[in-house]
């Protein structure tokens, strides 16, 4: 079965397209690195598949059917900065969110759910602050926090949008954990990055993108210095071919 497949998918911003007849196939239980240039449209991919974006053509499928908006099958982080930590909540709250697909004819979360929820923040590493308002945490601590309101949606496929922007080691190591732990239970992930060095290290498989697909596979495969170079267009890399491909060096023309 695949986690993803994606046949002909163009997006346009008014008159700009952004993304060009996007073809994907992305077999189910691997962790999937969405990597290109700033600009290339990666974010956007995701928004798309998610059906959050109405000036799109072509068709997407998730486990090989069409994206439900009530649907349970999927789970979404986003990036931090589309977030307003200014709202009067705390994280306990924020990871309840993710259990509302769930609430069917109640209108409150329960104990269950409560239940489900302090698991996700103590998988995380935040049970000690289930009760602190969103806005007093740090990036890190954010990031966590929305990770387990993801988990609590108890999805089989997750879209992460950078995920790894703005924390720190510890909350990066805690994160690619979890992932690693998601795959081990049959479920497939999909994560928009932008650090080449780790790349190798944390993906199973490899999207390459700049407006369009140009290279797609298992990392082994696909994480390349011709697939790179193809990508990001005028900027040349270096990779360490003794490492396998495990460390690159970005230089700019």
């Amino acid at each position: 079965m695949n986690a993803l497949q994606v046949k002909d998918l163009s997006v346009a911003y008014e008159e700009k397209i952004v993304l060009s007849e996007i073809n994907l196939t992305i077999p189910k239980g691997q962790i999937t690195g969405i990597i290109g240039p700033n600009g290339a449209g990666k974010s956007t991919l995701i928004k798309a598949v998610l059906n959050q974006l109405p000036n799109k053509t072509g068709t997407v499928s998730i486990l090989e059917q069409p994206l439900n908006p009530k649907d349970l099958l999927v789970g979404y982080v986003p990036q931090r900065n589309a977030v307003d930590w200014d709202f009067p909540t705390n994280a306990l709250d924020v990871v309840l969110m993710g259990r509302y697909g769930h609430i069917r004819s109640i209108k409150r979360p329960s104990a269950k759910d409560k239940e489900i929820a302090l698991s996700c923040l103590k998988n995380v590493g935040m049970e000690a602050f289930a009760d602190r308002s969103i806005g007093q945490l740090s990036g890190g601590q954010q990031q966590r926090v929305f990770l387990a309101r993801a988990l609590a949606q108890e999805a089989e496929v997750y879209f992460m949008d950078e995920p790894f922007v703005g924390v720190d080691a510890a909350t990066e190591r805690t994160i690619i954990s979890i992932l690693k732990e998601l795959k081990s239970q049959g479920k497939s992930v999909f994560v928009v990055h932008h650090d080449l060095q780790t790349a190798a290290d944390y993906f199973d498989w490899i999207v390459l993108l700049n407006q369009t697909i140009r290279a797609s596979g298992p990392t082994v495969h696909t994480f390349t210095p011709e697939n790179l170079q193809e990508a990001y267009g005028g900027k040349l890399f270096f990779m360490d071919q003794a490492s396998s491909g495990k460390t690159a060096e970005e230089v700019k023309n």
